[in-house]
């Protein structure tokens, strides 16, 4: 309850800036406008920034690009709006922006700008600024090498708690994160990790080589993204420092770049899931890009349904004998579809959550089959009645009705089950598997297998 009333607190105060921003806009009180936008965090402004129309934008971010904050700004921004601004700005200009910019988020603008813009941009920058930028480009953005900030403290395991605090004091204004301190031996080669609160506990003269935790949590520089998340979730850490092949300390990935991941990740798969494609930004495309987007995925539920149709087609005597069947056929398909997708989606949530081993492929199927056959008993049973009393003839309708709800729900969990483990076992994200493709195999699997009962109990 209380989560839900500061949503609606950060909402409302979202809505007051924005009503400021528009209402100083079309009086054209720029200095105003300039001081309502340094007061008002980047984030809460890339909000406001979102809602306002291309014109607005245009003369707000003019406006925005006079502060010191203004490459804060840009890194909160969707992707498309950032491209569509930097075409408005010299090359010279956002070489500054992104030089003064922390490592990591300077990488994560040039890697959504064209290439030969974001090459000319670095042409322009300070050299030690081009350095470090391009030291992460040669990682992949979607690995722990693209996510990593290479700001960090870390210390050698000689100093004792004395020096490391010496060193801190004068360092920590230029690192990320230094609630975690990483322990390096020779050359620059992960040793241990101990807490800013553990060193400040100990003796000054004692090393710390004697006080780190050897058994440092750390991943690689190729690791994955959604890997990386799942470590840093799991091990309830702030940080997850990140080593080169060779296991030296190259860098270190924060949790807040973790949750912008998770939730990257988690609009991507439900995207896919209701298919709608993997684009997160598709809220901001044209009526036309969207359109193209979600045409394809939708394909497969068309395809569906001009099989379903000529299924129903090749059952059209049986139907003329027993015109009540067509009643029921939509109940029946859609009775199957629902509770695939349950079964999908909660597959598909556990396998990206780490809740679901692919080791326990034959007892995850056998266990959403059970879950199937106990709901397919009771609807069927619920609907079976329904059939009985609402139509006198013939009397075995009930039945079949009855024991398609049963074996089409029975099959649909196993089905919305199993594709997802099939498709996570050959590597291929699972996530494609809801939404269209597995309502539509069951529209046809669930009405195949009604009219197959049909006719065998009612002798047609």
């Amino acid at each position: 309850m209380e989560d839900k009333g500061r949503r609606e607190l950060i909402g409302n105060e979202g809505n007051v800036i924005l009503d400021m921003v528009r209402r100083l806009n079309r009086r054209g009180a720029s200095e105003n406008l300039r001081k309502l936008i340094s007061k008002t965090h980047p984030a809460d402004m890339a909000w406001v920034f979102r809602h306002l129309n291309d014109e607005e934008r245009k003369r707000i971010f003019n406006i925005v690009a006079q502060t010191e904050y203004v490459g804060e700004f840009l890194s909160e921004l969707d992707d498309a709006l950032v491209v569509n601004l930097v075409q408005e700005l010299s090359v010279q200009y956002m070489a500054d922006i992104i030089g003064s910019m922390p490592s990591d988020d300077a990488v994560d603008i040039l890697e959504i700008l064209p290439e030969e813009v974001a090459e000319t941009i670095r042409e322009h920058m300070a050299k030690k600024d081009r350095e470090e930028v391009e030291d992460l480009l040669q990682y992949h953005p979607e690995s722990a090498g693209g996510l990593m900030s290479p700001d960090f403290m870390c210390l050698d395991e000689e100093l004792t708690a004395a020096e490391a605090i010496a060193h801190i004091q004068k360092k920590s204004e230029e690192m990320e994160m230094v609630f975690y301190l990483y322990i390096i031996y020779g050359d620059d080669k992960l040793a241990g990790v101990v807490s800013l609160r553990e060193l400040l506990t100990h003796p000054p003269h004692r090393q710390l080589k004697n006080i780190m935790n050897p058994n440092v949590i750390s991943v690689t520089t190729d690791t994955d993204q959604g890997e990386v998340a799942h470590v840093v979730s799991q091990y309830n850490i702030l940080a997850v420092p990140v080593v080169d092949s060779n296991y030296k300390l190259v860098g270190i990935v924060t949790v807040d770049d973790i949750i912008d991941v998770i939730r990257e990740e988690a609009t991507e798969d439900f995207l896919q899931m209701a298919g709608a494609g993997k684009d997160r930004e598709i809220l901001l495309k044209s009526t036309k890009d969207n359109a193209v987007l979600r045409a394809p995925w939708l394909f497969a539920s068309w395809l569906g349904g001009v099989m379903a149709m000529f299924i129903i087609g090749a059952f059209e005597h049986e139907l003329k004998q027993v015109l009540a069947l067509a009643s029921f056929i939509p109940i029946v398909m859609g009775m199957g579809g629902n509770i695939a997708t349950q079964s999908s989606t909660i597959i598909v949530r556990g396998i990206a959550t780490g809740r679901v081993n692919i080791n326990d492929f034959i007892r995850l199927i056998f266990k959403e089959m059970k879950v199937g056959m106990i709901l397919g008993i009771i609807y069927g049973i619920f609907l079976g009645v329904v059939a009985y009393l609402g139509f006198a003839e013939p009397a075995m309708l009930g039945v079949v009705v009855g024991l398609s709800i049963f074996f089409c729900m029975t099959m649909s969990a196993t089905v919305g089950t199993l594709i997802p483990l099939v498709l996570k076992r050959f590597d291929i994200d699972a996530a494609i598997a809801t939404g269209p493709f597995v309502t539509t195999s069951i529209d046809i699997l669930g009405v195949l297998m009604y009219f197959y009962i049909a006719k065998t109990f009612l002798h047609l």
